[in-house]
Formats: structure tokens, C-alpha cells, sequence
């Protein structure tokens, strides 16, 4: 009997440290996984990272940092991104189409033709962004922070209008000759 109860004893304490180990992998496996599509990066922090090119379609990219990291002809579409820090970051020639950045913060950020297209950027942050020829078709901006954002030469949310050259912080028309 005196066996059998330290046998018992042994076996939860060993059941018990496998499910701890295993709980504190998974809440930091992701961060130190590959880009890939569908990678799940949520929380994680990719402060001054080369990703250029990355593949990050479908990524899980809640609440993660990009600080001044280089994403530049990345594919972002159909991201998670709700809550993302994109500040001062590199995302010129990038697809972000279908992407959900609510709240996302691009403060800063170089999104030079990028792809923007039905993209979900309700209460965000593109303060002083630069989005020199951008495509906001179908983009949701309600709430959203243009504050000193260049939108010269973007395509504007209804997919027609061009943003006049000069156009800082609102999609300026053209004006005729």
C-alpha cells in the first residue's frame, strides 16, 4: 500500500510538470517560428528586423511589434493585425489587402505603393505616414489618424479618386489646368 501511494504521488507530480512545460511552450512557440502563412505571431516583438518579402498571409499578428522593421514587399493579406505596432516601419510595395489593422499604429511608417485594398484600419494610427501612391480601395478608415500623412498620388477609398500631389492629411482633388 505505502508503494502504491508514492507510485500515485509520482505520477500527478509527473503529469503535472509535463503540463507545465508544455503550457509555457506553447505561449512562446510562435514567436520564434519562420514567416510563413498562417504563422502565429501574436505578442511578439520584431523590433529592427529584416522581413522584407516575408510571406504572412493569414498570420495571427495581434498586438505584435514591427518598430522599424523592414516588411517591404511583404504579403500581408487577410493578416490579423488588430492592435499591431507598425511604427516607423518599412512596408513600401507590400500587400496588405483583406487585412484586419484595427487599431493599428503606422506612425511614422514608409507604405509607399502598397496594396491597402479592403483593408479594416478603423481607429488607427497613420500619423506622418508616408503613403505616396497607395491602394485604399475599399479601405474602412473610420476613426483613423491621417495627421501630416502623405496621400499624394493614392488611390482614395471609392477606388476613383486620385489624391492630388501635396495631398497631406486628406486626399486633396486634383486641380484642373
Amino acid at each position: 500500500m505505502h508503494w502504491n501511494r508514492h507510485s500515485r504521488l509520482w505520477s500527478s507530480l509527473l503529469v503535472c510538470s509535463a503540463a507545465l512545460i508544455w503550457s509555457e511552450k506553447a505561449a512562446f512557440a510562435g514567436c520564434s517560428d519562420f514567416a510563413a502563412p498562417d504563422v502565429h505571431w501574436e505578442r511578439c516583438v520584431f523590433n529592427r528586423q529584416d522581413l522584407s518579402g516575408s510571406n504572412l498571409e493569414r498570420a495571427d499578428l495581434r498586438d505584435t511589434n514591427f518598430q522599424r522593421t523592414d516588411l517591404s514587399n511583404s504579403n500581408l493579406q487577410h493578416a490579423d493585425a488588430m492592435r499591431a505596432k507598425f511604427i516607423r516601419a518599412t512596408l513600401a510595395h507590400a500587400v496588405l489587402d483583406h487585412g484586419r489593422f484595427y487599431q493599428a499604429d503606422f506612425t511614422g511608417a514608409d507604405l509607399r505603393h502598397a496594396s491597402l485594398q479592403h483593408v479594416d484600419l478603423r481607429q488607427g494610427q497613420l500619423v506622418n505616414a508616408d503613403l505616396q501612391g497607395v491602394n485604399l480601395t475599399g479601405a474602412r478608415l473610420d476613426g483613423t489618424s491621417l495627421r501630416n500623412a502623405n496621400l499624394s498620388g493614392a488611390v482614395w477609398v471609392d477606388g476613383i479618386r486620385i489624391c492630388a500631389q501635396g495631398s497631406i492629411g486628406r486626399c486633396e482633388q486634383p486641380r484642373p489646368d
